[in-house]
């Protein structure tokens, strides 16, 4: 196990005004034992930043480093780390086994018998015994999946390094692999670094969430934190599905107004956000709730509003409407999958003053979170790191 940290990481592509910033000046800090999630957009830095980490890619400045011992220079083998590849890049003309002693027969000076009790080892652990001398065309993805994490486990290094590891799975065995992975990082209590796009894989997974937009890391926090507590409205939007809804609104210390509806403020969020005349409100659809009076005002807290779309989920439905009349001012709702509405069904809509958001129109800044009192499964929730672009 290891600390490894990253200390105004930048990379750069490119010199001159030609030069493309992929990374830039990322700090990080991931404790021994740790799971951390870097998620984003493509295009945002997080391969980038696995590959600076790897050696892979080498750093245009700053620093990383490992046991607090600067590894800038270190070639990937001399690194200690280990890294699981999207691809899974596997030698097809090699049998599981072969795959799995590879790497320990080019780096190591372990015997053939100790070579295969690691590989032996591994294998169990995994479940794939069975397919140790099978060759990687006779697998399935998540076999092959399987293989690759054991060819980075037989080397037992300080820190793992997945790429996207799951990109490539259908959505049922996806979600079996979360939770194995997140049960052999728990037994092997080894440093991790975890790259998605995914949103829902950084939520279930992690024990923190790095998140980057166009190479800035934007938080870092628990997954409880970032979704309750997000630093910027970026943020707000990308953890959470379905996203977060937006509106644009006008703020005169009192009421918060847009073409479509008013929404009154209660005194303590109007002080909040003081001073900031153009705000966005934001509210996650389980949030919003959908009653069946449309008529009401900004006093009553009821914005009517007209369904366009219901989608069933099962044990959910995801309800799609427009607000105030206005096409325009799109809402998305989830209720339960056994309350029934219909499309160009009229209803009333309210936002519930504990569970609103309202960041700065012009810079995104978060001004105004969610009450976490109303979480029951928070415990001491602290202020997340940020760093804003």
């Amino acid at each position: 196990m290891a600390t490894l940290s990253l200390e105004e990481a930048t990379k750069r592509y490119g010199d001159g005004d030609e030069a493309v910033l992929a990374v830039d000046e990322l700090d990080l800090e991931i404790e021994d034992g740790e799971f951390l999630v870097l998620v984003g957009p493509s295009g945002c830095g997080k391969s980038t930043t696995l590959r600076m980490v790897a050696g892979l890619e080498t750093i245009s400045d700053g620093q990383i480093a490992l046991d607090d011992e600067v590894i800038n220079t270190r070639t990937p083998q001399e690194r200690d780390l280990a890294m699981v590849f999207q691809s899974y890049a596997l030698y097809p003309h090699m049998t599981v086994r072969e795959n799995m002693s590879f790497g320990l027969e080019e780096s190591t000076d372990l015997s053939d018998d100790e070579i295969g009790d690691l590989v032996e080892d591994a294998a169990e652990t995994l479940g794939i015994t069975p397919l140790l001398d099978r060759k990687p065309g006779a697998l399935s993805g998540g076999q092959q999946q399987r293989v690759a994490l054991g060819r980075a486990i037989v080397r037992d290094p300080k820190v793992f390094l997945l790429d996207e590891p799951l990109a490539n799975l259908d959505a049922k065995l996806r979600a079996e692999m979360r939770t194995e992975l997140q049960q052999l990082q728990d037994e092997l209590d080894t440093t991790t670094i975890y790259v998605t796009h995914d949103q829902t894989e950084a939520m279930t997974m992690s024990d923190r969430i790095a998140v980057l937009d166009g190479g800035v890391l934007q938080q870092v926090g628990t997954p409880m934190e970032c979704y309750h507590e997000p630093a910027n409205q970026f943020v707000a939007g990308f953890i959470g599905e379905p996203s977060m809804n937006f509106f644009d609104l006008e703020n005169d210390g009192q009421r918060l107004r847009n073409d479509a509806f008013e929404y009154a403020l209660q005194q303590e969020i109007a002080s909040a956000i003081d001073g900031h005349s153009d705000v966005v409100l934001g509210i996650r659809p389980e949030s919003a709730e959908i009653v069946d009076e449309p008529d009401g005002n900004a006093d009553d807290g009821t914005i009517p509003g007209v369904v366009d779309v219901v989608e069933p989920h099962g044990n959910e439905n995801a309800v799609h409407l427009h607000l105030g009349g206005d096409e325009d001012t799109e809402l998305t709702v989830m209720i339960d999958g056994m309350r029934y509405l219909s499309a160009g069904q009229e209803v009333g809509v309210r936002f519930p003053p504990d569970a609103i958001h309202l960041f700065d129109a012009t810079t995104g800044e978060s001004l105004h979170n969610r009450n976490l009192e109303s979480v029951e499964t928070v415990e001491q929730i602290g202020t997340a790191s940020t760093v804003h672009s």
